[in-house]
């Protein structure tokens, strides 16, 4: 399998990066939906830092695939996808960016305003991006939690469009991105005429 995209398909460095703020994406999340509720103590302590060691490791992860994808290109549409169908792909990706580089951010400030300092994964400390401000924490607290839902939303809406392309349009939307080695679509796979 290829590292670069192809024309067709995605290479193996594009899956690897996908797949893995996949996993980190689900991980942060749950992380994110019950560390609240944990009691007060080391443990709570510990999965609050690895929850913001995670959002930093993703915001990387997000600038290395950025520069990946300017690098190595997208593979072209789907033959017969509708015109409309291929500007919504490609919002809904520029909207994941977004939303991929903008929560570990708010969470940066979210961190930065609560005066706490941050780690990663306690190896070193990264720099404040803003002072201690209480007003400030309570603004970034709210807009992490809504950019969190934006995300979920989007991610379902995403993976969604994925499955509709792979069961019902028969297309290779969905095998395209796939681990594994690339394999040919079969006929009945391809885009159907228009």
């Amino acid at each position: 399998m290829p590292l670069k995209n192809t024309r067709d398909r995605w290479g193996s460095v594009s899956k690897l990066l996908h797949w893995t703020t996949l996993l980190l994406l689900v991980w942060i999340g749950w992380l994110g939906l019950t560390m609240g509720d944990l009691p007060n103590g080391p443990a709570k302590i510990a999965t609050y830092a690895l929850h913001k060691s995670i959002g930093i490791t993703i915001l990387a992860l997000v600038a290395i695939r950025i520069a990946w994808r300017l690098h190595a290109g997208a593979p072209d549409p789907i033959p017969g996808s509708p015109r409309w169908q291929e500007r919504i792909a490609s919002l809904t990706h520029l909207a994941l960016y977004g939303l991929l580089l903008a929560m570990p951010l708010s969470g940066w400030v979210l961190n930065s305003a609560s005066g706490f300092p941050l780690q990663w994964f306690g190896l070193f400390n990264l720099p404040a991006i803003t002072g201690k401000d209480h007003e400030l924490h309570e603004l970034a607290e709210d807009i992490h939690e809504w950019l969190f839902w934006a995300m979920a939303t989007l991610v379902v809406l995403h993976a969604s469009a994925a499955f509709y392309h792979h069961l019902f349009q028969r297309d290779a939307t969905l095998a395209r991105m796939l681990p594994g080695r690339a394999s040919r679509v079969e006929p009945s796979m391809e885009a159907p005429d228009a």
